[in-house]
């Protein structure tokens, strides 16, 4: 298959001028197959050579203007056309495929009560496994989709859908849209329905999952409504669909998927089992950021896909700021929750040798396959952090200003990130393009570091730069009192480079912490006294987001070889244990267990590494005992669970259904309980099975697949292995299950002799599979447990010498990076 080039994109464009798509699919001739039928009515603008793309199982018929085009013609994805000046309709007609792997027209069938579903995922190139198109996002037309689907399926669509005498189900036409908004979702959909601001509102979900979906229906609506409305007092230019529904699809590859009028979640969202504050803080952002996307994306789409940041990033920060706004009352600190998680995967990427800028120069994303490797921690997180950092230079009013001169005049077209920054530049006397060229054209993380010169009562504070930004900084100043309390004395805001140091009266500080409201996006360090202060006190600092600024100071330290892993757990011991915000013991305890204990200690030291964990979570389960935080009590299980080292505790709980002073097994818990003794040799086949028939869900099935391949057996280990890479009968999810089940540092030994032979299966299983399957190995299937120099010998050697395909080299050379980054990591010694 041919990737589309940028090159064949422009050229392509300057000929074509498309009009209208008219779609007509049938999803009624069988579980593997579905018809589809695409009439095109475009113009070319000059007589000349050009192609269409699509990936047909079978292609039946091409006609241009009515005349027989050769199937045969058909090479690879893209059929060719001759085209005379003027005006010209093709149709195509084929059979397609479904899909098991979450691109194109995904089919799952749900093992709770047989029924099946199919939604179509078309980001970036997929759009060809369901319908011949002109796929580039700057060729927008109108889409007239009509779908014959089995009785008693419901299908939606981009708009209003109706279901016609002859039982198709037609969607009214869209308003221009780039080819890879196109969105139909079928089945027997279990659906909420409502209206709001004029405007049909509705959520869905399959018909097993009605219950939970049903349970969550009111907070769903809740944030979805109030987030409309802010966007609504924050934009101009009013929602541009004629609906907004949200369906929660099955086995879906990402959270959610921007496609106007119907955006698709992962079901995951749809929670079977107890969850967090956290984690529905985590649901209300992603229904905000998507909505945002319907004006910065699908109202105004990118030209190319080396400004995908301008979706994503966006969309991304306003998620974020939104929330935090219009849902104050559910999620009050919904910045603290980025800063631990979300900005900590954009400061991980950005340190990584496939680091790249926010806005990266054409030239390094030449085709859709090098774009598509951008979906990442910069684009999302680094880019929002940008974006937060340009709100705190520029002033909200001038930012918001800005962004709606550019909804104003491009407002169902594509515009590029010099578009961008020239509509900004209008609504302002600052100089962004200056400040663009700094944050969006460079790479890197900059560090920043307080120094302090004076006696006495009046102080000097530096700030000194390693790097090359221009940094709003609020600078946090903390005495400490009586008691031992840290406490604000004063906040001010600070530019690096600085003019001249600032000046501070009083007493020498007890604590300095840059970037006290995490406005921008630098790692920290601290003067001397500070971070015996920060380290020794950190639970003692008021302001939760001050705490994630100091924790994620502490994350770098350890991945910079300042910090010992040790000392760091021993911090987490002393601070985390009376911590109340819980997304910081989320992200904190997240981090100690998949990375330090896993990861940063060796195979000597982490059973003091686990203990350490456990300790925490002893702690935190006694703070829980009154019923108070339940969420926190649940963290604290889910941790006992994941570090333990012997059976009897966490089998009594599977045995009587329960934690001890609660809360109650749910399917989550369980799992994760059977899971953990699958690791430790305390369970088996039988066990396994036995659960699995008490829930054969689809979690269950996944639940099943990782205890499976979890189990410390050889047969088990070889079974799990030919799942993985031998055939290709795994759907996306429960290849992700059985990937997260192989590997275990506690069975080193056991799975030795597969490390070697990992890199030429997955570079095979994506030849194969493709550039989401690809993905997941390089994910979940690494051997990351092997910190050792003879693995990461291996993966460089096969880096070298092997061709594979770009997902996946990317993804190795990440993996192989956090794996030099690790064996530097375990040499430090604590203090």
């Amino acid at each position: 298959m041919s990737v589309l080039t940028r090159d064949e994109a422009q050229t392509r464009a300057q000929l074509l001028d498309v009009h209208r798509y008219l779609v007509d699919l049938d999803l009624t001739t069988g579980a593997e197959t579905f018809e589809s039928t695409s009439t095109v009515r475009f113009t070319a603008r000059a007589a000349g050579d050009t192609f269409v793309e699509l990936k047909p199982e079978t292609l039946h018929s091409a006609t241009l203007d009515g005349e027989a085009l050769d199937a045969a013609a058909l090479t690879g994805n893209r059929l060719p056309l001759s085209l005379t000046e003027g005006e010209h309709e093709l149709s195509v007609t084929t059979t397609m495929r479904y899909s098991r792997t979450g691109e194109g027209m995904h089919r799952f069938t749900d093992p709770t009560d047989g029924e099946s579903y199919v939604y179509t995922q078309l980001f970036m190139e997929d759009v060809q496994r369901v319908f011949a198109a002109f796929d580039q996002p700057d060729l927008k037309a109108v889409f007239e989709l009509t779908v014959t689907a089995p009785e008693g399926w419901t299908v939606l669509a981009n708009g209003i859908t109706e279901r016609q005498s002859d039982g198709r189900w037609k969607a009214a036409p869209t308003p221009l849209l780039s080819t890879y908004f196109v969105c139909v979702a079928a089945g027997p959909w279990h659906s909420i329905r409502t209206e709001h601001a004029g405007l049909p509102f509705g959520i869905h979900c399959r018909r097993s999952l009605a219950p939970h979906l049903d349970a969550d229906a009111d907070e769903i609506l809740a944030v979805t409504r109030a987030c409309y409305d802010r966007y609504h007092e924050k934009f101009d230019e009013p929602y541009p669909f004629d609906s907004y529904d949200q369906a929660f699809v099955p086995e879906f590859n990402s959270g959610a998927m921007e496609n106007p009028g119907l955006v698709t979640f992962r079901d995951e969202f749809v929670f079977r089992s107890a969850v967090t504050v956290t984690e529905r803080q985590t649901r209300a952002m992603v229904i905000a950021h998507e909505m945002a996307h319907m004006w910065f994306g699908d109202l105004v789409t990118l030209r190319w896909w080396d400004d995908i940041w301008l979706n994503e990033s966006f969309a991304e920060y306003m998620g974020y700021q939104t929330v935090n706004e219009a849902c104050a009352d559910l999620f009050p600190d919904t910045w603290v929750d980025f800063g631990v998680t979300r900005k900590a995967w954009g400061y991980e990427a950005d340190q990584r040798p496939s680091t790249h800028p926010v806005a990266p120069d054409p030239e390094t994303v030449p085709d859709t396959a090098s774009a598509l490797l951008n979906f990442d921690g910069i684009s999302y997180a680094k880019g929002a952090s940008a974006l937060r950092q340009l709100v705190a230079w520029l002033g909200e009013k001038d930012f918001l200003a800005g962004i709606n001169i550019h909804f104003k005049r491009h407002r169902f077209g594509n515009a590029t990130l010099a578009d961008f920054i020239d509509n900004l530049a209008a609504a302002t006397d600052r100089d962004v393009h200056g400040w663009a060229e700094r944050w969006l054209r460079t790479t890197g993380v900059d560090t920043l570091t307080p120094r302090l010169d004076g006696e006495g009562g009046r102080w000097r504070l530096t700030v000194d730069r390693d790097g090359s930004r221009p940094h709003r900084i609020d600078v946090g100043v903390y005495d400490r009192d009586a008691t031992g309390e840290l406490v604000l004395r004063e906040r001010r805001a600070v530019d690096v480079p600085q003019e001249a140091p600032a000046e501070l009266t009083g007493p020498r500080p007890a604590l300095v912490v840059l970037n006290d409201e995490d406005l921008t996006y630098a790692k920290l360090r601290f003067d001397e006294v500070s971070e015996e202060s920060a380290l020794r006190g950190l639970s003692r600092i008021p302001d939760p987001l001050t705490r994630a600024v100091v924790w994620n100071a502490m994350r770098d330290m350890v991945r910079d070889g300042d910090l010992a892993p040790a000392d760091y757990l021993e911090f987490a011991l002393a601070h985390l244990t009376a911590e109340t915000e819980l997304s910081l013991v989320q992200g904190v305890l997240g981090f100690a267990r998949t990375q330090i204990a896993d990861r940063y200690v060796t195979g000597d030291e982490r059973p003091a590494a686990l203990a350490t964990i456990r300790e925490i979570a002893r702690a935190l389960l006694r703070r829980t005992e009154d019923g108070e935080a339940p969420g926190l009590r649940l963290t604290a299980v889910r941790a006992l669970i994941d570090s333990a080292t012997t059976p009897d505790q966490i089998s009594s709980w599977l045995e009587e259904g329960t934690v001890h002073g609660g809360p109650e097994l749910d399917p989550e818990l369980r799992w994760r309980i059977l899971a953990r003794l699958a690791v430790l040799g305390a369970t088996d086949e039988t066990a396994i099975a036995a659960e699995l028939e008490f829930d054969p869900s689809a979690t269950g099935q996944e639940g099943a697949a990782l205890c499976r391949a979890a189990l410390p057996e050889t047969a088990a280990k070889e079974a799990a292995w030919a799942a993985l890479f031998d055939t290709d009968e795994l759907s996306n999810y429960l290849f992700t299950a059985t990937a997260r089940g192989f590997w275990q540092p506690e069975q080193a030994e056991l799975v030795r002799e597969y490390v070697p032979r990992f890199y030429p299966a997955a570079t095979a299983l994506g030849h194969r599979r493709g550039a989401a399957m690809a993905e997941a190995a390089g994910r979940y299937a690494f051997p990351g447990y092997a910190v050792d120099a003879d693995s990461l010998a291996l993966g460089e050697s096969h880096l070298a010498t092997a061709t594979m395909i770009p997902a996946l080299r990317r993804k190795l050379v990440d993996q192989l990076d956090d794996l030099r980054r690790a064996l530097t990591v375990r040499s430090i010694r604590p203090s």
